[in-house]
């Protein structure tokens, strides 16, 4: 009963994956695709280009802010969520409605919102005296969200946490859920705060969730590319360009299978540490 399940895989992930690590290992372009030996050289070049080893650190840059900002607003929302109170329903639709919505229609909507010059963000910011003359930000009409390197980053960072944010709450939602009632009735009943209740009750026994809610937002956030391709190509001047768009650019836009290839391959042994050290950890989390 599970082999339709592993042909799928199979066929879906595993082949393309194998056919990744043959052309890293060898000098394949579109214009002659044959893997006609299997040499280092292609890597040697790969890690000498400036722009992969910018991407590499915006990869990391890029995660490691997202991941931090998700956490934090998911358990904020999901300890929202779980109380009771008029509306909840409608509250729970509109967080659920960025992970319902694909992504490249959402990203699109997000250009619009950061345009140079229509953007109604920064309409609002005009009129609340934030930009203009005697701005509290800026002195100019415009953010120029995509155009500087900080605020591209900064941009591609937000439009990613409200993408990830969905996921996060709901599973730190269910594990808030799975929380026996007895023992935040015999915290009440000790008079325990609030903060101290997160500390020492909620917080240990949710561990193992959030480190799950981590892992995959990680994997979601290292790999993708939909939201910097769409909001700036990497721009600008590489600004904000990671492994994934880099790749995508080297191996399809250029037309060098190899290198492409090659600069996906170096994500595996980074997700499969991370993924490890994490897995770890939320085991030790759920024995203690």
């Amino acid at each position: 009963m599970l082999l339709p399940a592993a042909i799928y895989i199979l066929l879906l992930v595993g082949i393309p994956f194998i056919f990744a690590i043959l052309y890293s290992f060898s000098d394949a372009t579109i214009g002659n695709p044959q893997l006609d030996g299997f040499t280092l050289e292609t890597f040697r070049r790969v890690l000498s280009d400036p722009t992969f080893q910018r991407s590499l650190g915006n990869n990391f840059l890029f995660t490691a802010l997202s991941q931090v900002i998700t956490v934090v607003l998911a358990n904020i929302l999901a300890l929202a969520l779980t109380r009771s109170f008029p509306g909840k329903w409608f509250v729970r639709l509109l967080i659920l409605l960025p992970w319902a919505t694909p992504i490249a229609i959402g990203t699109v909507g997000w250009l619009w919102m950061l345009d140079s010059v229509y953007s109604p963000i920064d309409w609002i910011l005009r009129n609340t005296g934030f930009l203009g003359p005697g701005g509290l930000l800026k002195r100019t009409p415009n953010m120029y969200w995509l155009a500087e390197p900080g605020l591209a980053m900064f941009s591609i960072v937000m439009v990613h946490v409200w993408r990830m944010l969905p996921m996060s709450t709901v599973i730190i939602m269910a594990g808030l859920s799975s929380i026996s009632p007895d023992i935040r009735d015999a915290v009440q009943v000790d008079g325990v705060g609030f903060w101290r209740e997160w500390r020492e009750v909620t917080l240990p026994l949710l561990r193992p969730i959030l480190l799950v809610a981590l892992l995959f937002g990680i994997i979601f956030t290292f790999t993708d590319m939909t939201v910097v391709y769409v909001l700036t190509r990497g721009g600008p001047n590489n600004a904000t360009q990671v492994l994934a768009s880099w790749a995508y650019f080297k191996g399809i836009d250029s037309g060098n299978l190899a290198e492409g290839a090659a600069t996906v391959i170096f994500m595996l042994p980074v997700l499969l540490g991370v993924a490890i050290i994490l897995l770890r950890i939320a085991r030790r989390s759920e024995v203690l």
